[in-house]
């Protein structure tokens, strides 16, 4: 039974293959910027704060924010294509 286990060594380097970075702009005044809330204790709140200091620093023109359903899970691809389609930049969030 063991044997059917697959487990990863983290010793063995992991893969070579490099992932283009998505292109960034120069600066965020006049975008929509998405924030995702991983539903952990107080992401919410932090975002709130990231939100009002985006639009009061930055020039943000608008906070797009959604929740994924469950922390351990990714979001739905239906949540990404909503906020792909929705924004200009997107930042996932880190609640403790």
């Amino acid at each position: 039974m063991t044997g059917d286990l697959p487990f990863i060594d983290p010793t063995a380097g992991g893969s070579k293959a490099r992932v283009a970075r998505a292109s960034r702009p120069m600066d965020l005044g006049g975008k929509v910027v998405g924030l995702l809330d991983n539903t952990k204790e107080q992401a919410d709140i932090i975002l709130e704060v990231v939100a009002e200091t985006l639009r009061e620093r930055y020039g943000v023109a608008k906070v797009v924010m959604r929740r994924k359903q469950f922390y351990s899970k990714p979001a739905t691809a239906e949540l990404m294509d909503e906020m792909a389609n929705e924004v200009d930049v997107a930042v996932a969030a880190l609640g403790g």
